[in-house]
C-alpha cells in the first residue's frame, strides 16, 4: 500500500520570472530569471543540485526536445535533466518529479523549473486545429473557449441556475482576480476592472466573454526541494513542507456515451482531490485549507473547481463566489496573486507559479497581498486538457505543524 510523501520533502527555494509579453527575452533568459531567485532563496550553490525536471508545452519554440538546453542555460553540474510535458499540468508534474526523487532518496537536492514562450507561437486561444504553426492539437477538437463554454452550460443546466446569475458569478471571479493581480508586480495584467466592464465585454464563446478568459503570456517559475534534515543543516527554519502531490488522468470514461458524465464538472479533479486529502490527512477541506490557487483558465473553471475540490457543496460554488468566500478578505482566498487570469498561462510555468505564491504566503513574504494571518495549508490545482479529457494535478503544501 502506498505510504505517501507527507512531510518527507521541504521546499527551500522558489523563484518566478515576471510574466508578460517578453518579446525581448528567450526561454533561456526567463529560466535564468526564475532560477537565480530560487537559488538565492535556497542559499545553495548550483553544484549542489543532483537532478532536475523541466516542464514545457511547446518545445519547438522554447527549449527543444530534451533537457540539454536547460542544463546549459542554468549551468547545471551535469545533473540528469528530465523534460516533462503533460498538457497544462506540466508545471506541477515537473514538481512531482523533483519531490519524488528526494522522497525516494534518489536525490538530496532536486530542481523543478517550468517555462513557456507562448507569445512566440502566435497562439491566440482560438485555433481550429493548430496553435500557430508548431503544434497540432492531437486528440483535441474545437477551441479552448468553446470547450469550457460547454462546461459552463453543462453546469448551469444541471443545477438549474439562471443564466444571468451564473454570468454575475463568473464576472465576480474575474473582478476579484484582477483586484488581486493589481497588487502583484510579477503579473502580466495589473488593471482592476468592474462588474459592468466584464458583463458588457465582447463575447468569445457563449457564455464566456473577453474577461472570462485568461491571457497569453511568457513566463518561468522554479522550485528547489530537499529533505527536512538537509534543509535544517542549511540553516532553514519554519520549513514549507510538501503535504501531498497527486495526479489523475482521463481514461476515456468522460467521452463514452453511456459513461454517465454530464459535462458539468471535472471528473479527474475530484479523484485527485480525494487522493491528495487522504495523503495530507485532510478530513474537511473547507475548514482546514487556508489558501487556494486553482487553474482558472476561464472564470467558469475556477467556479466549478471549487466544488470538485469539495470546498463548496455541489451546485453551490457560484453562491460561495458571490458571497465573497474566495475573495482576498474571504474565508479561503483563491488566486490571491491574480491567478492565470492576470498572469496569463505560459503552459510549462503555470503550475510552479501557483506553488510559488502559496510558498510565499506560508512564509509571510507575499508583500502587499500577504494575508494578515499567514496560512498553514495551501492547495494548488493545475489542469491540463479539456473538460472531457484532461489531467488534474494537485499539490498541497504547508507549515511543519500543519
Amino acid at each position: 500500500m502506498a505510504r505517501g510523501i507527507k512531510d518527507k520533502v521541504a521546499i527551500i527555494g522558489m523563484g518566478c520570472a515576471r510574466f508578460g509579453e517578453r518579446w525581448e527575452d528567450n526561454a533561456d533568459t526567463l529560466m535564468v530569471e526564475a532560477f537565480t531567485e530560487a537559488v538565492a532563496d535556497a542559499g545553495i550553490d548550483t553544484s549542489q543540485i543532483d537532478a532536475a525536471w523541466q516542464s514545457v508545452g511547446f518545445d519547438g519554440v522554447n527549449i527543444g526536445p530534451s533537457g540539454i538546453p536547460t542544463s546549459i542555460a542554468l549551468r547545471l553540474p551535469n545533473a540528469g535533466v528530465t523534460k516533462v510535458e503533460n498538457y497544462c499540468a506540466s508545471g506541477t508534474d515537473a514538481f512531482r518529479g523533483a519531490v519524488y526523487a528526494v522522497a525516494s532518496g534518489g536525490a538530496d537536492i532536486a530542481l523543478a523549473i517550468g517555462v513557456e514562450k507562448l507569445k512566440d507561437t502566435g497562439y491566440g486561444g482560438l485555433p481550429v486545429r493548430t496553435r500557430g504553426s508548431t503544434w497540432d492539437m492531437i486528440g483535441v477538437t474545437g477551441s479552448a473557449p468553446g470547450n469550457f463554454a460547454q462546461l459552463a452550460n453543462g453546469y448551469r443546466a444541471k443545477h438549474g441556475i439562471d443564466a444571468a446569475d451564473l454570468k454575475r458569478a463568473m464576472a465576480h471571479v474575474s473582478v476579484k482576480s484582477h483586484a488581486n493581480g493589481a497588487r502583484n508586480p510579477k503579473a502580466h495584467l495589473r488593471n482592476e476592472i468592474d462588474i459592468d466592464k466584464v458583463m458588457n465585454a465582447p463575447m468569445i464563446a457563449e457564455p464566456l466573454g473577453l474577461f472570462d478568459c485568461c491571457g497569453v503570456s511568457d513566463g518561468a517559475a522554479c522550485a528547489i526541494v530537499t529533505t527536512p534534515e538537509i534543509a535544517r543543516s542549511l540553516g532553514k527554519q519554519d520549513l514549507v513542507m510538501v503535504k501531498a502531490l497527486q495526479l489523475a488522468t482521463s481514461n476515456g470514461w468522460e467521452m463514452q456515451q453511456a459513461g454517465g458524465w454530464d459535462g458539468s464538472y471535472i471528473h479527474t479533479t475530484r479523484i485527485a482531490a480525494k487522493r491528495a486529502y487522504e495523503e495530507a490527512g485532510i478530513k474537511n477541506p473547507r475548514a482546514e485549507l487556508d489558501l487556494l490557487e486553482v487553474h482558472d483558465c476561464f472564470s467558469i473553471t475556477e467556479l466549478v473547481v471549487m466544488e470538485d475540490l469539495f470546498v463548496s457543496q455541489e451546485g453551490k460554488g457560484w453562491t460561495d463566489v458571490l458571497d465573497g468566500f474566495f475573495d482576498a478578505d474571504g474565508e479561503i482566498p483563491c488566486q490571491i496573486d491574480g491567478g492565470l487570469k492576470c498572469f496569463g498561462h505560459p503552459i510549462g510555468a503555470s503550475g510552479l507559479r501557483m506553488i510559488y505564491e502559496n510558498y510565499l504566503q506560508l512564509q509571510g513574504r507575499a508583500g502587499d497581498r500577504q494575508r494578515a494571518k499567514p496560512p498553514k495549508l495551501a492547495l494548488s490545482h493545475n489542469l491540463g486538457g479539456m473538460p472531457s479529457q484532461n489531467v488534474s494535478a494537485i499539490a498541497i503544501v504547508g507549515t511543519e505543524d500543519a
